[in-house]
């Protein structure tokens, strides 16, 4: 296994069953805009897929700045990913019917065919992660160990993951 195809396996591990993302663009006058999406549930090759309106103003941020962020929380396991990549508008229809799920339709009432549906595809080149896999009292230890003492606490892991092409 190459090095590009094991990072790719260890994001997709910590980012399985994570549903909603902040997705973090830069509009025209340079400011940067988050907002919560939802990401597509598909096995995580290097590309993560977000529906959109084609007229939400993310998809001109989008046009005019293709980098991106995509952070993730997950608090009951202490974990937190930041994705950094570049985003793309894509209007394929048969790409929407592929990754379209029934509860889509609370935003797009008029379903997959709508004109208004559009996907971000973004194209993930790295990812930092923070996670501690110990329980809440061995966090809480490990962070008044680390007061006490002025060390970095123990529990905690954190990484860099290269996934660009």
């Amino acid at each position: 296994m190459n090095k590009q195809s094991s990072d790719i396996d260890k994001l997709r591990e910590i980012i399985k069953n994570l549903e909603v993302a902040m997705f973090t663009t830069q509009d025209a006058e340079g400011r940067l805009c988050s907002r919560p999406m939802a990401t597509q549930q598909v096995a995580f090759d290097g590309y993560l897929w977000f529906f959109t309106e084609a007229s939400a103003h993310k998809v001109d941020d989008v046009q005019h700045h293709r980098q991106v962020n995509v952070s993730y929380v997950d608090p009951d396991k202490n974990r937190y990913i930041s994705i950094s990549g570049r985003a793309q508008v894509v209007r394929d229809v048969a790409q929407a019917r592929q990754l379209w799920k029934p509860y889509l339709r609370a935003w797009f009432p008029k379903g997959v065919d709508d004109p208004e549906v559009a996907l971000l595809k973004v194209e993930v080149h790295h990812a930092e992660y923070w996670d501690s896999p110990s329980s809440k009292v061995v966090q809480l230890l490990d962070f008044l160990k680390s007061v006490a003492t002025g060390e970095a606490p123990k529990t905690l892991r954190t990484g860099k993951i290269q996934v660009s092409r």
